[in-house]
């Protein structure tokens, strides 16, 4: 199945959602409204993203972006298409200016949800719409954040973890994304100062790996873009760097800790998050 990523923007103004029509795409979208957004470029990171459909389809412009959830949808007319939604909760600057529409819109309203035409909006903005209207966390950004809602299951979880540096070594950061099957419960990361790619991959695996402890999970499905990292942890590969044996150690101990960890490789367009956190990292630090 292919896989498609998109960004959509939650944009709230009054208690309502921003909602756009479609003036231009197939015939089962035309004419219908879903939240601002669309699909990233080769190599873009989603906020990005995010601020380019803003700025070129609605003339807004991102004052804070906060992750809010990562939903999969199988599209209607295409079923080997799989979509990944990537959702963020957006305020932008000049919040009392109304958008200005580009040729791929030709109407915006701000909407109660709850009071729409269901056959109005596109099919993924119904699943989008549902998931969205739950209590919202704070917009405010942060490196750290938190799904504070009080259910959800997180004895299984899903770790995607990065790690980069600016000069190898360079200055460095790690991040990590850790979801369930349906939202993200947590995402976090640290700058480590001056190291190495492999030191700061291996970093983002023990951080996601003791938030996951922290937070009662019992099993791990890891997934990381690193083959090298994924076969050494799996022990394929021998680790010859004698820097990060003292890392891989914590790993390893961390690892008993669970009933059962998986680490598995995916292409870097899967694993656009956790790299996002790490490039959202050392951007803040270059700005000082």
């Amino acid at each position: 199945m292919n896989q498609r990523i998109s960004v959509r923007a939650v944009i709230h103004k009054e208690g309502k959602t921003l909602l756009v029509r479609r003036s231009s795409g197939r015939a089962t979208i035309l004419g219908k409204y879903e939240l601002p957004g669309g699909k990233l470029e080769y190599n873009e990171q989603p906020e990005d993203a995010l601020r380019r459909y803003l700025r070129n389809d609605l003339n807004l412009r991102v004052k804070t972006a906060q992750l809010y959830d990562v939903l999969t949808y199988v599209d209607h007319d295409d079923r080997d298409l799989q979509y990944v939604f990537i959702i963020y909760l957006v305020t932008v600057e000049d919040a009392h200016i109304d958008p200005a529409m580009s040729d791929n819109y030709n109407h915006y309203v701000w909407s109660n949800v709850s009071k729409i035409q269901q056959y109005e909006l596109t099919e993924s903005t119904k699943m989008l719409l549902g998931i969205s209207q739950r209590p919202l966390p704070s917009t405010e950004m942060s490196t750290e954040t938190e799904n504070t809602e009080a259910e959800y299951d997180s004895s299984h979880v899903i770790i995607y973890s990065d790690g980069g540096s600016r000069g190898n070594p360079g200055p460095s950061a790690s991040g990590f994304i850790i979801m369930n099957q349906q939202k993200v419960l947590h995402e976090g990361g640290v700058y480590l100062g001056i190291t190495t790619n492999n030191q700061a991959e291996y970093h983002g695996v023990r951080l996601g790996l003791e938030k996951a402890l922290d937070m009662g999970a019992r099993t791990i499905d890891f997934r990381l873009d690193s083959l090298l990292v994924v076969n050494q942890l799996n022990g394929i590969y021998r680790i010859k760097n004698r820097e990060l044996w003292p890392i891989y150690e914590r790993i390893r101990e961390l690892v008993g800790k669970f009933e059962k960890v998986n680490f598995s490789h995916v292409k870097r367009e899967f694993n656009q998050l956790a790299d996002g956190m790490v490039n959202k990292i050392l951007d803040a630090h270059e700005r000082g």
